[in-house]
């Protein structure tokens, strides 16, 4: 009984041993088995490399692979572990041999390794001793039951060491070969077969003779075996060892960067097509070379693929590897004054909320608005101008008069929902310059959001354009309608082209709805254009911020996207959107719903909520005289013959500036004298605008200086006295201009024609 029960405990002892040694050999193995920092490498979408950045360690380490190219694999299993697909991690007769030499010699000449415990070994980066080739042993057994047999060959053909800091089968294909691992010669496989043997000892700049041969007994022995062709062979044989490093691909350089800071370590497989990359890289370099000459010394060109949202080409800058100020910046990502590129988003939200039609005449006179008081780029007035033309000529005044009416918070909002993510401060901050480049905005954020455009006339979902492929779209809050987007697009296409030329009588050259903005200060040029196919953005300027006087959006930017339009493919314009517009009777003259008294019709398509703006107000019904010369009241139509008529008639100082560039405008006649009164007051101050806030220029003397008043009046033949805070000053006629001297305070201008006809304005002096 005793020796039985000695027995039975002597098992369990064994069998709790047993227990306790299975299951640290199943858990002795690291999940991760390899914890060493990997270089950041991006690849175009068919996965050729355009470059990487070195890992934080210095080592030219390319992520793991998950395949192993067949020349490469023959050669290192032929070298280095010939057994590698029979044996379970560890093969005895090579250990055996391994032991037998080291003791002959008395010293290691032999490790007797398999390709799976310099796995382990790599992973493990241990110095080498006894104790530790047991636990190699041990682990490549278990590293066997873990992975197959290529994620093992996988594993250890990626952390290679292939002599100075190249590590792994990519990187040393890249640096020493200049192409990827898949395209690899016999040669070269076979080189790269035996340089983990000793990489220390046998690399390029030393013991090339030895390297030259072990490598050519290598591929002796393929041939020897049947696995490489005669013909292979001594091409193989024939070809040199390269003699240096080769650099890495420098394609799409601020791209790589990018990825090294959000994506570090990783393998990216970008949507960008590496054939149209460097043709724009190419465009971007003679584009820079001409405008160094005005010391405009940065560019960014970013081209999207609208119908599959992903970016086709991404050029951050020019001249990434000189040493100069601005070079480095990726002006793609920089927020930079966004000028007057914001205004077709302006205009969409009008027509698609039903503010104004898209010929709606605007006022272009000039305002002063709480002391902002904008200018057109040509510092012209014309009194007014459609809605389409104004944005289409990209004039100042109009804009701001349109944002005023829509609410700076709500187009504030917009920019918010449709991805411009840097403008972050509350609409009071930007107030009415919003609109003129008072904010700032990304060339990423800004050809997003006119790719969105597009893509709602494609009747695609709008999300933010991909960098990477096979990556889940973020569908943006704020969408566009196609109705409104068709409209925008119909006006913005109709803009001037850089050639000068008219390119409707061209069949090949295709429709592009395009728009550019320059900043104040002559800090940035932009242009963006949409066709069906791809949205382009253009920046140019200086990444320090200096201006320069050419720096203008249609003269810099505008070229250039126009140039990269020629090389992408054409496409025909988009179809218009069907079941969304209604028809509507449309004042020729006014851009507004026709009125009763309109003469002009033209039946137009619109938004439905179009019909909710307000009809022409500028048409009236007049009684004139036979002649037309003079106006009469009605109670003097019974004393002489007279005729009613149907007029187009502006305010006051709109019509001081619309007549004098439209020739066949006629103002309303005067009324007959001592037979009625205007119903309309025919004069109008153009400056100062009502309670507007003044201060005065200093004179080169330090006086004070003066404030210029004028006034606009229909009847250019009257007269004008002027009274300031109730006292006379003087009169003028045909130019009502004045300059006065006024003290500090609140005052008020009046103005008071021949007629009897009085206007008063108040005003503060600072």
């Amino acid at each position: 009984m005793k020796i039985r029960r000695s027995i039975s405990r002597k098992q369990k002892v064994i069998l709790g041993c047993s227990i306790i040694l299975l299951t640290w050999y199943a858990f002795c193995l690291p999940r991760q088995l390899f914890h060493f920092p990997y270089s950041t490498v991006v690849t175009d979408r068919n996965e050729e490399l355009l470059g990487a950045r070195i890992a934080s360690d210095g080592q030219w380490r390319f992520p793991p692979r998950q395949t192993t190219p067949d020349k490469i694999k023959q050669c290192l299993i032929e070298f280095e572990d010939r057994h590698f697909y029979r044996h379970w991690g560890v093969n005895p007769l090579a250990i055996g041999r391994a032991f037998y030499q080291n003791l002959k010699e008395k010293r290691i000449v032999s490790g007797g390794s398999t390709l799976t415990m310099q796995t382990i070994r790599l992973a493990r980066n241990k110095p080498r001793t006894f104790g530790e080739k047991i636990i190699e042993i041990i682990w490549a057994t278990r590293l066997e039951f873990r992975y197959s047999k290529e994620k093992i060959l996988s594993l250890y053909i990626s952390h290679a060491p292939f002599g100075g800091n190249v590590v792994g089968l990519d990187a040393a294909a890249w640096r020493y070969f200049g192409h990827s691992a898949e395209d690899l010669s016999w040669a070269e496989s076979a080189t790269l077969a035996v340089l983990p043997n000793a990489p220390a000892m046998i690399h390029l700049s030393k013991g090339r003779k030895a390297l030259l041969a072990k490598r050519n007994r290598l591929l002796k022995q393929l041939l020897a075996k049947g696995k490489l062709p005669l013909s292979d062979y001594e091409l193989a044989i024939s070809e040199p060892l390269p003699d240096e490093p080769h650099p890495l691909p420098q394609v799409a350089p601020y791209l790589v960067s990018r990825f090294y800071q959000e994506k570090n370590g990783e393998y990216n497989v970008s949507t960008i097509d590496k054939s149209t990359q460097k043709q724009i890289e190419e465009l971007a370099e003679r584009w820079s070379n001409e405008f160094n000459r005005s010391d405009i010394r940065n560019m960014a060109i970013l081209v999207i693929d609208i119908r599959t949202n992903q970016v086709v080409a991404y050029c951050g800058n020019v001249h990434f590897t000189r040493q100069k100020q601005g070079n480095q910046v990726d002006v793609i990502q920089a927020p930079r004054s966004t000028g007057s590129i914001l205004k077709p988003f302006l205009y969409y939200t009008m027509l698609q909320e039903g503010s104004l039609l898209p010929h709606t005449l605007l006022p272009d006179i000039p305002i002063n608005i709480n002391g902002f008081a904008p200018q057109n780029f040509n510092l012209h007035f014309e009194g007014a101008v459609p809605a389409s033309e104004a944005l289409a000529r990209s004039l100042n005044i109009p804009s701001v008069t349109m944002l005023q009416q829509y609410g700076v918070p709500k187009f504030h909002h917009f920019l918010q929902q449709i991805g411009l993510k840097t403008i972050t401060r509350s609409p009071s901050h930007y107030g009415l310059s919003l609109i003129l480049g008072g904010a700032e905005a990304t060339l990423w954020d800004v050809t997003n959001a006119y790719a969105n455009m597009g893509r709602s006339l494609l009747k695609q979902p709008q999300t933010s354009a991909s960098l990477l492929l096979n990556t889940p779209e973020t569908i943006l809050p704020g969408t566009f309608e196609p109705g409104a987007v068709w409209q925008v697009f119909d006006a913005i296409k109709e803009v001037n082209r850089p050639e000068e030329i008219d390119w409707k009588a061209i069949p090949s050259m295709q429709p592009i709805a395009w728009k550019t903005g320059t900043s104040y200060g002559f800090r940035d040029a932009w242009a963006v254009g949409v066709t069906p196919r791809y949205a382009v953005g253009v920046w140019v300027g200086n990444a320090t911020g200096e201006g320069k006087p050419e720096l203008i959006g249609a003269r810099t930017a505008g070229p250039v996207l126009f140039d990269v339009f020629n090389i992408l493919p054409s496409a025909h314009w988009f179809e218009r959107p069907t079941g969304i517009f209604v028809e509507a009777e449309v004042c020729r003259e006014s851009g507004h719903l026709k009125s009763r008294f309109c003469a002009d019709i033209d039946t137009l398509l619109i938004l439905p909520a179009g019909l909710k703006t307000e009809a022409c107000p500028y048409h009236h019904l007049v009684t004139l005289s036979a002649d037309e010369t003079h106006r009469v009241y009605e109670n003097c139509a019974n004393a002489e013959p007279t005729i009613r008529k149907s007029w187009f008639s502006l305010p006051p100082v709109w019509e001081w500036y619309y007549k004098q560039h439209h020739p066949e405008y006629k103002p309303l006649p005067p009324f007959k004298a001592g037979c009625g009164e205007a119903s309309l007051l025919p004069m109008q101050f153009i400056y100062p605008s009502p309670n507007a806030r003044i201060k005065l220029p200093k004179q080169l003397d330090g006086s004070r200086g003066f404030l210029t008043v004028e006034l606009a009046h229909s009847n250019p033949n009257t007269i004008i006295f002027w009274h300031l805070d109730n006292t006379y000053l003087t009169q003028t006629q045909d130019f009502h201009k004045l300059s006065l001297q006024p003290a500090p305070g609140k005052h008020s201008l009046t103005a008071v024609d021949s007629e009897g006809n009085t206007v008063s304005t108040t005003f503060f002096i600072e």
